[in-house]
């Protein structure tokens, strides 16, 4: 499931689950399937970002090694 899922969709999902949590939910085994379902869409979420960062970071040192080669 959460390997084909874009990072919208999981955000999507998971502040829907927040608020259906924060609306209050009767049912004892329903609060436990949401918050799992949220913990791990957090934890995709988070994943996702850090890959991004990375890859951004590899990006900017990449122009910058660029750059100065062409000051030379």
């Amino acid at each position: 499931m959460k390997n084909k899922m874009k990072f919208e969709s999981a955000l999507n999902r998971l502040e829907k689950i927040v608020n259906t949590l924060e609306e209050g939910v009767d049912e004892l085994d329903k609060i436990v399937e949401l918050f799992e379902e949220g913990s791990e869409l957090a934890d995709f979420c988070n994943k996702k970002l850090e890959k991004i960062e990375n890859k951004i970071e590899l990006l900017t040192n990449k122009v910058h090694k660029s750059e100065e080669t062409e000051e030379l």
